[in-house]
């Protein structure tokens, strides 16, 4: 009796031990067993040796039968049994209430997290799954009624028995049981390191997968084709993982990468940004982003993200942004300290070399490079603003100061009209930019002192407009186009007040503002020729032909030059006498008579320079007194066998130039002279008096061919 005794004080443990076999193999619920009713010999309530013997804990029988009972428990909460399973075929294993083995080993055993359904070998879980499967429970229904009623469900209704499934091949996706946390905790609500329970299974058509595992999926296929730098496929499977997961900084990085790769930097820039919002400390983003700053032209912003690196990036992961950041500076002191336009020019070059591959170049450096061309002021360099201006504005038409820009390269240009309806847009834009105003001004009264100085040189007011082309020279110093016309105005007032080296002077300052302005190149060559600066202005005409060939009237001032030249390197009979070229006959009676009486060789003996001087003075009176002589000295014809050819005593020194005769004659023939001839005795052939017709001229015999 004491054994039945001790036996009935662990009562309690065998008899949740019965339940949970009775839950796993008999066919109808059970009610529940009071501890002090039922004899230990009873075969009903108690499991003697010589009837059942329970399985050894520790064979892996024993382990195996309490994993199924775990389940069935758990996929049978209520008691319905499989009929399937049958008591007789459990293996007669030690009885639970054999002296060796306590009941709280026991459940230890059954508690033991390493002996989870999802933890043991494939074939005994596939073994498990398939005695699960067998249920003739319906789940799915079940958990409808736990969300129903919000806690443990009644006991269903008798269902009919269900076929068995037939295990096939296909994916099963697993489904979370609704019922098994309440059958849990009405079950073993001591025992709270149970397992859970291995979930049901279902069998849909295709696998169901969530946002997060799909985006993955995209992330992958984008990393394979970025890898084969198949950049734009990439770019659309990275944009499908980012509609999936739009919080995700990897997404957007790698979307941001191929971005990149593909050129399109402003794309990547948003893409990054939003991923450092996200992973503020990623490095790998931080360093991305500050490339794509630096590719862009903001090597500001490119320094600031490589600051914010933990540990800091490689010296030379940021020596492009420091070389950039330094040329930059560089032109921007330049501009300010107003050097040499290719101080400015020359750091934006080096610096445009750090941009990514067809990135749009800053506007800031489009205009400060604007600034140095139109400091320039030639035309190669006015024609790249305008071109500057365009693009700028082509990208916003109402930007103000490409405007502005615009308007002060049309007034470079000389096209004032046009460049101050710029600057009025820009102020309507922006009527608070101070070089619109500036510039606006500036145009306007350069313009108009311009207008005024033209109005005084077309009245004749030479000096009056000389004075308004020098004020308007002082407004803008920049602006060499419009410089360039006024210095070339104001020289054609001082050759009218024939101040020809100071015309000279400013059609020098004119050219040298515009190399190409050969309106300029063309008045100085007028005022050197004004000056009896012949050689010269023959020089600079042939320049100007080799500028404009095909201008014929350059030709024609070439050979009026020219014959200019041969004039001055001959006698100047009016310098020897001391005249004006438009001296008339006294006047030039009076210079000779003067000269006589002082150089003659009476009055000076022995003077071989006054009797040389007597000479020019007399030959330079003989031509001057002669009107026809006169006529052909002035006009340039070849008069170095003058003196000879009409020598006195009527006779014939030497030979007759036959272009000469033609054009004394005027280029007609049977030329008619009166008065006996050539002056100083006649025209004769070895002393012979030729006849005359018409009061003189030629012998009868002389024709021309």
């Amino acid at each position: 009796m004491k054994f039945f005794s001790k036996k009935s004080s662990k009562k309690p443990n065998s008899l949740d031990e019965d339940d949970e076999d009775a839950e796993f193999l008999g066919s109808q619920p059970q009610s529940p067993i009071k501890s002090g009713s039922q004899s230990p010999t009873k075969p009903s309530t108690s499991r003697s040796p010589s009837k059942k013997s329970s399985p050894r804990p520790d064979s892996p029988s024993a382990a195996a039968a309490r994993d199924s009972k775990s389940q069935s428990q758990a996929s049978h909460p209520h008691g319905q049994q499989p009929s399937s399973s049958p008591r007789s075929s459990r293996p007669f294993t030690r009885h639970a209430t054999d002296p060796g083995l306590s009941s709280s080993s026991r459940r230890k055993k059954i508690v033991d997290p390493d002996t989870h359904p999802l933890n043991l070998p494939p074939e005994q879980r596939k073994r498990y799954s398939a005695l699960s499967g067998v249920s003739t429970r319906n789940s799915m229904d079940t958990d409808k009624e736990a969300v129903v009623n919000g806690g443990a469900p009644s006991s269903p209704p008798p269902q009919p028995k269900p076929a068995a499934p037939s295990h096939s091949n296909s994916f099963t996706v697993p489904i979370t049981n609704g019922t098994a946390d309440a059958a849990s905790a009405k079950v073993g609500g001591a025992n709270k390191d149970v397992p859970a329970p291995p979930p049901h299974r279902s069998q849909p058509s295709s696998p169901v997968q969530n946002a997060a595992e799909d985006a993955e999926k995209f992330k992958h296929e984008g990393n394979k084709y970025f890898g084969e730098k198949n950049y734009s496929r990439a770019i659309q499977l990275y944009t499908k993982a980012v509609e999936l997961q739009p919080g995700s900084a990897t997404y957007l990085g790698n979307r941001a990468a191929a971005y990149m790769s593909s050129y399109k930097y402003a794309e990547a820039l948003e893409d990054c940004k939003q991923a450092a919002e996200l992973d503020p400390k990623n490095p790998k983003i931080l360093l991305r982003l500050a490339r794509i700053y630096t590719s862009l032209g903001r090597p500001e912003e490119a320094i600031e993200t490589f600051g914010r690196i933990h540990p800091p990036p490689s010296a030379k992961d940021m020596a492009p942004a420091r070389e950039m950041l330094h040329y930059v500076r560089a032109a921007q002191t330049a501009l300010r300290d107003g050097t040499a336009a290719s101080m400015v020019l020359h750091p934006l070059d080096m610096a445009e070399k750090h941009l990514g591959f067809g990135a749009p170049k800053p506007r800031k450096w489009q205009l400060m490079r604007s600034q140095a061309l139109l400091k320039m002021g030639d035309a190669k360099s006015l024609g790249e603003v305008q071109n500057i201006a365009m693009s700028l504005l082509r990208a916003n038409s109402q930007d103000p100061e490409a405007l502005v820009l615009r308007g002060r390269a049309l007034a470079c240009q000389g096209e004032n009209e046009m460049a101050i309806q710029y600057l009025r847009k820009a102020l309507n834009c922006d009527p608070d930019l101070k070089e619109a105003v500036k510039w606006l001004r500036t145009v306007q009264k350069l313009d108009r002192m311009k207008a005024e100085g033209n109005t005084d040189y077309k009245a004749g007011k030479w000096q009056s407009a000389l004075e308004k082309y020098t004020s308007a020279l002082e407004i803008d110093p920049t602006n060499k186009g419009t410089n360039s016309k006024l210095y070339q105005n104001r020289a054609l007032c001082r050759m009218k007040l024939k101040q020809f080296d100071e015309a000279v002077a400013d059609c020098e300052r004119a050219i040298s503002l515009d190399p190409s302005y050969t309106k300029a190149r063309k008045t100085k060559a007028n005022a050197l020729g004004q000056a009896e600066k012949w050689e010269d202005a023959v020089r600079e005409w042939k320049s100007i032909q080799e500028l404009e060939p095909e201008d014929r009237d350059i030709a024609k001032e070439i050979r009026k030059a020219e014959l200019e030249l041969k004039k001055a390197q001959r006698k100047d009979y009016y310098k020897i006498l001391g005249i004006e070229k438009t001296a008339d006959d006294n006047q030039i009676k009076k210079a000779y008579r003067k000269l006589a009486i002082v150089h003659h060789p009476d009055k000076n003996p022995g003077d071989a320079t006054a009797e040389a001087r007597f000479k020019d003075i007399s030959e330079a009176y003989e031509t001057l007194s002669d009107p026809q002589k006169r006529a052909r000295y002035d006009n340039g014809d070849d008069l170095a066998d003058m003196s000879d050819m009409f020598g006195g005593g009527g006779g014939m020194g030497g030979g007759i130039d036959p272009d000469i005769i033609f054009s004394m004659m005027g280029g007609a023939q049977g030329a008619h002279f009166g008065g006996g001839g050539f002056p100083g005795g006649g025209f004769g052939f070895g002393g012979e008096r030729p006849r005359q017709r018409g009061g003189g001229g030629f012998p009868h015999n002389f024709n021309f061919s």
